[in-house]
């Protein structure tokens, strides 16, 4: 693994780390993770990944992570979901100049399955893994999540962001700190039936719809915050991508429990990571890993 710093194109510095495949190089993988999932959570799997023939790339969000000031350094921050965009952005380009005969997919967990959408790059994209993503509209959360999202949206977010300048996050063990503006447009989408193509307008929508690479979404089964339902209604904003939807759940995997971050969990190695690099590989060919 070798560390490397990224510029985002207004110059925002951003952390990276790059795990550089042995033999034989099948091309690029860039991770894009979670709302406040720092990059380190996703380095055993990058790791195992890259050891199949893969370059795996992965990052933090502006303010996020390695990438910027963390705590209280964050109040008055600027930063908003278009800006982690572009640092999405960035990572591809990076991940495209290193291979560019090569194709290029996106493991997008979560928010990293949402923000693709909105990609000025989109054509560097060869397919997209999202894993435990859904459109996070609140009426689609799991049952479990829907009983706090009131308490969550209305009092906690809104009180809490104007308090502290940021999103205190790791204080509230909620999520993680963000940027004030990065979780006021993030509530904004989850209040909104359609989502992000919902809450931005036309011109967001159109950016999704100019989305042609294929898409395989891993929708599990005991998520504790995606349901099904979410997940038919992300790939709804992208209706110009092939997609299919693949149910997962603890079974299939000879394990009591997966939810929403285990599929990258290093005790699910043996069982599910195999599986999962062979989704990454029959995107080249939609349908054909089952």
């Amino acid at each position: 693994m070798k560390a490397q710093t990224l510029s985002a194109a207004d110059g925002t510095k951003l952390a990276a780390r790059v795990y550089e495949p042995g033999s034989p190089d099948r091309g690029s993988v860039v991770i894009g993770g979670a709302m406040g999932v720092r990059q380190d959570f996703y380095a055993p799997f990058a790791h195992w990944l890259a050891g199949q023939g893969w370059r795996v790339v992965t990052f933090n969000y502006r303010g996020s992570g390695d990438s910027g000031p963390g705590g209280r350094a964050l109040r008055g921050f600027k930063a908003d979901l278009f800006d982690w965009t572009r640092d999405y952005e960035a990572a591809i380009d990076h991940a495209h100049a290193a291979l560019p005969q090569r194709p290029l997919y996106l493991l997008g967990h979560s928010l990293g399955a949402q923000l693709p959408g909105l990609l000025d790059n989109q054509h560097k994209v060869s397919g997209m893994l999202c894993v435990a993503a859904g459109s996070g509209y609140w009426r689609e959360n799991a049952p479990r999540l829907k009983r706090v999202v009131f308490y969550f949206w209305f009092v906690l977010v809104p009180l809490a962001t104007a308090l502290w300048g940021y999103f205190p996050g790791r204080r509230l063990r909620k999520v993680g700190d963000l940027p004030a503006g990065v979780v006021m447009q993030w509530r904004r989408w989850c209040l909104h039936p359609h989502y992000s193509v919902g809450a931005e307008g036309e011109a967001v929508r159109e950016r999704y719809a100019r989305a042609r690479f294929p898409v395989h979404a891993l929708s599990i089964t005991d998520d504790e915050l995606m349901t099904l339902s979410g997940t038919q209604s992300l790939l709804g904003l992208y209706p110009n991508a092939p997609s299919r939807v693949q149910r997962i759940g603890p079974a299939d995997v000879g394990v009591r429990r997966l939810g929403h971050f285990g599929p990258f969990r290093a005790e699910h190695q043996a069982q599910l990571w195999p599986r999962m690099a062979q989704w990454l590989g029959g995107l080249a060919r939609p349908g054909a890993a089952a």
